[in-house]
């Protein structure tokens, strides 16, 4: 057999850095922070290189959006309302940053019950074991009631939820999303799966009423994305529905002759799932547009953004 021996490395050819291009410069260093420092000097001082050019493209896509009066979408899981972000999308909806909600089914429960009773968010393997999952009396026969209540309006569930929060008794409804996108006036949509809430195992749950609802508001969103040309799509903490309702509602916008190419999408979550990464980055950008994924936890990086956000638009 051939036998080896350690190569030599005397003929190596190399040539002077100066003539090497290179990834990471100086210019692109961060800078220490000092007590004091506001919080555009944080932003300011952030090393200019991968994440945080994300981040800042991010930040100037939504900026760019809405100087020019073009939607920012929020499509989101129930996550974010869980880790306290309530109060943040609250307060970028009265400044006219975010234009549209969209969310999953489980949204409406944890915003009904902080704003009902100022806590949410039960034991799950506790209840399960005694039987009594998602068996709160309020939070089932309440939002029953008003999903039920609105269809016969002719609303969506989101605009049913809203309305019953913002008129009725609830102490702390200020920190309800939907009563203030019923405020607003702004387009609420929730998409429902069918036995994925605890509020589907109540007597007062209607499949008809909620399948109704849920199949307005997924018209009302696919309006939405048909306006949402030079806007931005952010998902935040939905891995499924939102990625999935997204991508559908995309297809018909682009089937009925709008055009929606020139646009901004965004995925926040602190893993990054497979239908986000492709139904709302990759695939939905393959033409034109620009996608970007922040990669880290809902109660940071959001508040992050939404303070970045303010501060760019002075």
């Amino acid at each position: 057999m051939k036998k080896y021996r350690p190569i030599s490395l005397k003929s190596v050819k190399t040539y002077p850095i100066t003539k090497r291009k290179s990834k990471v410069s100086l210019n692109a260093l961060s800078t220490p922070s000092v007590k004091g420092d506001t919080f555009k000097n944080f932003i300011d001082k952030l090393p200019d290189i991968l994440a945080v050019k994300d981040f800042r493209a991010v930040v100037k896509a939504i900026v760019k959006a809405r100087q020019n009066g073009r939607p920012v979408v929020l499509g989101m899981g129930a996550h974010p309302i869980k880790v306290g972000l309530s109060s943040v999308i609250i307060d970028l909806m009265q400044k006219g940053v975010i234009t549209a909600i969209a969310t999953n089914g489980a949204c409406i429960i944890h915003d009904f019950e902080l704003s009902f009773a100022g806590h949410t968010s039960e034991d799950v393997d506790t209840e399960l074991c005694k039987g009594m999952f998602g068996m709160v009396r309020e939070t089932g026969r309440d939002l029953n009631i008003a999903i039920k209540t609105g269809i016969k309006r002719g609303y969506g569930i989101g605009r049913s939820v809203g309305e019953f929060i913002y008129k009725g008794k609830f102490k702390y409804k200020d920190r309800s999303i939907f009563s203030e996108g019923y405020s607003l006036g702004l387009p609420v949509s929730v998409h429902i799966a069918i036995g994925a809430d605890i509020i589907h195992m109540h007597p007062e749950a209607d499949g008809s009423a909620i399948g109704e609802g849920s199949f307005r508001d997924f018209r009302l969103f696919t309006s939405v994305i048909s306006d949402l040309e030079g806007g931005v799509y952010i998902n935040l903490g939905s891995a499924v529905i939102m990625p999935e309702v997204f991508l559908k509602a995309l297809t018909i916008a682009r089937n009925l002759g709008n055009r929606v190419e020139d646009i901004t999408t965004v995925n926040m979550d602190f893993i990054q799932h497979y239908r986000p990464t492709e139904n709302v980055l990759r695939r939905p950008t393959m033409k034109s547009g620009s996608a970007y994924a922040l990669t880290g936890h809902h109660e940071i990086m959001f508040p992050l953004l939404a303070a970045a956000v303010i501060e760019e638009m002075g």
